[in-house]
């Protein structure tokens, strides 16, 4: 049988003659395959990830801020279908083949690490979260036991602590989620159990028609999460705003009434702090009023807002936050900790979050173990597998501070105050409002338009303007900048500020791309 000398002989590649002799004369096989040593050419993979890594730094990491390269390289789906080689094969590719399509994939792919991506509610390179994204992806850790994840799950406990000391909150208990969507479907269903905790073992056959209420401006997740619930989306009441976005707490009130008086049972509001497209702030002690007047759980989706509870300056947008009873909060937007990482935080410290969701799995979760098993925090989550997200976030705080973290978004609201303030300045350009937060939403409007009377057909004109600027910006890889339409209004651009990476010459740069590209419409 074998021995310790078969198990230092990897069977393709790098070992003598003698050697080889030898491990033939102990094989092992079973089912025809032999079992002696490791089969993976350990030497081969590690000079692969080695100039892998070289590319990434070349290619991704240096050329990061650089303005003269290209925000992306657009090709249409089926002409970049015959640019990359995306057969797999029954034979394995070669190293070097390997590594032209991974400079393949990132020529092809779009740079949000541009400082002139401006197309989402993410954007930049923090060196600091893209290392810990390294380490993580290297060490390839779940974070549901100790045992598997020590350092991780001291890391996401240390990181959660922080983030509700931050919301205002003395205590509480938290977790990282794949997304913010998800934070807030977590939130719903927690809410449903705290009000009919028999719904875990006993289902929705028996529970009243419940019925939650959320902003007009809210995220689409909260449609979504009520579809995947059993709650249903007919059963989510959309409470109108007013004109910069907000939640109007009286008509909020008025349909809570309403839902009593038709014999729903209304369990949970969900109010906003920065909306997607307006960026607008729900005034949350007004709604948190009601929340205990008539015993609703109120949860907040911070997602994108609650960053701007780092600065002292800005943090006045959340005021009420900590009336709260669950937020959720996403790092890797504002504060740039790299997709993704997103934390729902709970008033809640009576293990609310570990009764709604444990299913007490014994292969994972043993309550004999030789450690503290408070740690083994996995079975908190709706996953079985977890990624460590928390340690980029981590990562950043450790490298820049918490001032770091509150001049980064400090910065990023300066830069969009000086970008409204250009707007109002230059022809051709208008304001929907006044922002509030880094979303600033715009129209350019052509030379061919502006003379012409603001009625219908001016309005179908200028629908039409946004889209085909877009097109041609990604054509030609200048910036990338998001558009959409908004209840009622046509195609309008929302700007939004997050990289440090971005500069004033950057604001600059945006307009004069747009009339550039836009003035011959």
């Amino acid at each position: 049988m074998s021995g310790d000398s078969d198990r230092q002989c990897p069977v393709d590649g790098g070992i003598d003659q003698q050697e080889m002799i030898s491990s033939k004369k102990n094989a092992v096989l079973v089912d025809g395959v032999v079992l002696n040593g490791p089969t993976t050419d350990a030497k081969a993979g590690e000079k692969f990830v080695e100039e892998a890594c070289r590319l990434i730094m070349e290619e991704v990491v240096l050329k990061a801020t650089d303005v003269n390269e290209k925000v992306c390289e657009w090709r249409p789906p089926e002409q970049l279908k015959q640019l990359l080689d995306l057969e797999m094969r029954d034979s394995g590719e070669p190293p070097h083949k390997l590594l032209e399509l991974c400079r393949d994939v990132i020529h092809y792919s779009v740079k949000t690490n541009h400082p002139r991506f401006f197309n989402q509610l993410y954007a930049g390179l923090d060196y600091y979260s893209l290392v810990a994204r390294f380490m993580t992806e290297a060490l390839n850790p779940s974070v549901y036991t100790y045992e598997v994840s020590p350092v991780f799950l001291l890391v996401e406990e240390t990181v959660l602590k922080k983030m509700i000391e931050f919301v205002g909150w003395k205590e509480g208990d938290g977790i990282f989620n794949p997304g913010g969507s998800v934070s807030n479907m977590y939130a719903m269903n927690l809410a449903r159990y705290k009000y009919c905790p028999d719904i875990k073992e006993k289902g929705l056959s028996g529970s009243p028609r419940l019925i939650l209420f959320t902003s007009a401006e809210c995220h689409y997740s909260m449609k979504k999460a009520a579809s995947f619930l059993g709650i249903g989306t007919e059963n989510v009441c959309f409470v109108e705003t007013d004109g910069r976005g907000k939640m109007i707490p009286e008509e909020l009130e008025k349909q809570v009434w309403q839902a009593r008086k038709e014999g729903a049972a209304p369990f949970l509001v969900c109010a906003t702090s920065g909306t997607t497209v307006l960026g607008a702030f729900d005034p949350l002690d007004e709604i948190a009023d009601i929340c205990e007047r008539h015993s609703l759980w109120l949860h907040v989706d911070a997602s994108w807002g609650g960053s701007a509870l780092m600065s002292r300056k800005h943090r006045k947008l959340l005021h009420g936050i900590h009336r709260a009873d669950s937020v959720a909060w996403n790092p890797h937007k504002m504060l740039m900790a790299g997709i993704q990482c997103c934390a729902l935080l709970v008033k809640d410290k009576s293990d609310l979050l570990k009764k709604c969701y444990s299913a007490k799995a014994s292969y994972l979760f043993q309550q004999d173990k030789f450690y503290d098993v408070s740690y083994d925090t996995g079975d908190k989550s709706i996953q079985c597998s977890r990624r460590p997200d928390a340690f980029k976030f981590w990562m950043t705080w450790k490298a820049l501070g918490t001032l770091g973290l509150e001049e980064r978004v400090n910065r990023a609201l300066a830069l969009s105050r000086y970008l409204v303030d250009e707007i109002k300045k230059r022809e051709g350009f208008k304001l929907l409002m006044e922002p509030e937060y880094a979303n600033i939403c715009f129209w350019y409007i052509p030379p061919s338009l502006r003379e012409m009377e603001e009625g219908p057909e001016f309005w179908a004109k200028l629908n039409l303007v946004a889209p085909a600027i877009k097109e041609r910006m990604m054509k030609k890889g200048s910036l990338m900048l998001g558009y959409q339409p908004h209840r009622g209004k046509v195609n309008f651009f929302r700007q939004v500020v997050i990289s440090p990476q971005v500069s004033r010459e950057d604001m600059d740069f945006l307009l004069d791309e747009i009339d550039l590209l836009g003035k011959d419409m």
